[in-house]
């Protein structure tokens, strides 16, 4: 048996960056995984591109489409109103393997077959290529997504919902996506430079009246055929296989921290997948994951607060792209009353994406805070946008400088203020007055 520090079990990019975080830290970490085993396609928009890019995952780059239009024809309305960058997961999971490897993290390509906690330590089963590992380890990620066992903790459910996917194939063309509303759920399609095509068809699993198995080809192809936004995508194209049913039910783990556990990605949290923000949110849930870890192995006087700061983050996340997509929803007015819209124009609540911040609503508390790689705590400016805090900006440190105008009062110059108190030079004092305003802090 493998004696291993930490495992982490999934080969996503909440996997990936986890895993290359930890190495940076200097901890003993080994990824386990393999690429999804189904051919799909998402789209990201130029933030995550400059993620990954940040990471230094440059293979997986290269698995990017460059940017196309994000068309949407929804309640009745045709928009272009933004682009995204098309990938095929297959060949970005791949290739972020081959990347992870370069940067010197160790990885080994198999499923995960068993996991079992005794004593203290983690045994892990795993069917590689050619022969069956066991591995141990003292703390274990779980980053396999939605497939992640739940291990019989409690989990938030959105609306079930499921999600069709047909792969198809046709000539070579430009590529792009397409979002398409419909009465009983809405539609996805999305075409690579080199013909292939893939749709995806999304619907409430109670009121869905879906056929048996081998009738879901033609069922998917009746049902796209139907529509004419989706004639461009089907033109001289032809299904491959069968179609993949997945569910798409936003999920929100009731616990994703213990001693010597943590879950990120889509098996901390799974969003509605009409937000287009997978890889945003696996990324986001999984880039401060490695100081969790550090703290709560080397630090345990401190394990309380590094599994509040995790759950903290997983939480806001996920009722961030929760709501967005509830919003989303709320758009399509034509069929406000038909099961699959009634269901998700309301969830998860009524709070909204933003909230307004004025000078009244703006506080200070402490925090759990990620500092030197650790979870420490630290005073924060807290506000209804940002209520899990706000420590710094580029190093200055924003409490001590919001009390500091508070103390001076109206008619001094809050520049002036903050160059006498805090000793920032002009230019610096001005670029934090000008942010605080900006964020609705001060007047």
């Amino acid at each position: 048996m493998s004696n291993e520090g930490i495992v982490v079990i999934g080969a996503g990019p909440a996997g990936a960056a986890t895993a290359l975080g930890l190495a940076r830290l200097g901890e003993p970490v080994v990824l386990v995984g393999e690429p999804r085993r189904f051919a799909a396609v998402e789209g990201v928009s130029s933030r995550v591109i400059e993620a990954l890019r940040s990471l230094g995952f440059e293979r997986a780059l290269d698995a990017f489409a460059p940017p196309s239009p994000r068309r949407a024809n929804w309640n009745g309305v045709h928009a272009e109103a933004n682009s995204e960058s098309l990938v095929d997961r297959q060949c970005f999971d791949r290739a972020m393997l081959v990347d992870l490897e370069r940067l010197g993290v160790q990885v080994v390509r198999g499923r995960v077959t068993a996991v079992h906690a005794e004593q203290g330590r983690y045994r892990i089963g795993v069917d590689a290529a050619d022969r069956r590992l066991a591995l141990a380890a003292d703390f274990v990620v779980e980053a396999r997504g939605r497939a992640a066992p739940a291990g019989g903790r409690p989990r938030l459910r959105g609306v079930e919902t499921v999600s069709l996917l047909q792969y198809w194939r046709g000539p070579e063309t430009s590529p792009g996506s397409t979002v398409q509303s419909c009465e009983d759920g809405w539609m996805w399609m999305a075409a690579l430079a080199d013909g292939r095509r893939y749709l995806q068809l999304t619907l409430d699993v109670a009121t869905a009246s879906l056929p048996a198995k081998k009738a879901l080809g033609d069922y998917c192809r009746a049902r796209f055929e139907a529509v004419d936004a989706a004639a461009a995508f089907m033109a001289d194209a032809a299904p491959v296989g069968e179609p993949h049913a997945r569910t798409s039910t936003a999920v929100l783990g009731g616990e994703v921290a213990g001693d010597d556990w943590l879950r990120v990605g889509d098996a901390a949290m799974a969003v509605d997948p009409l937000s287009g923000n997978g890889i945003f949110q696996a990324l986001s849930s999984a880039l401060q994951a490695p100081a969790v870890v550090a703290t709560l192995r080397h630090d345990p006087e401190h394990g309380g607060l590094a599994r509040r700061f995790h759950q903290q983050r997983i939480e806001h996340l996920f009722h961030r792209f929760a709501r967005i997509g509830r919003d989303f929803y709320a758009q399509e007015s034509r069929w406000s009353d038909a099961p699959f819209w009634a269901a998700r124009r309301s969830w998860p609540d009524a709070a909204p994406v933003h909230a307004a911040v004025t000078p009244e609503t703006v506080g200070i508390d402490s925090r759990p805070v990620v500092k030197d790689g650790r979870i420490v705590e630290r005073m924060v400016v807290v506000t209804p946008e940002q209520p899990l805090g706000v420590w710094h900006l580029d190093g200055v440190e924003l409490a001590p400088a919001l009390c500091a105008l508070r103390a001076a009062g109206a008619g001094v110059s809050p520049e002036a203020v903050l160059e006498a108190r805090l000793g920032l030079a002009a230019p610096r004092a001005s670029q934090i007055v000008g942010w605080m305003k900006g964020q609705g802090w001060i007047s």
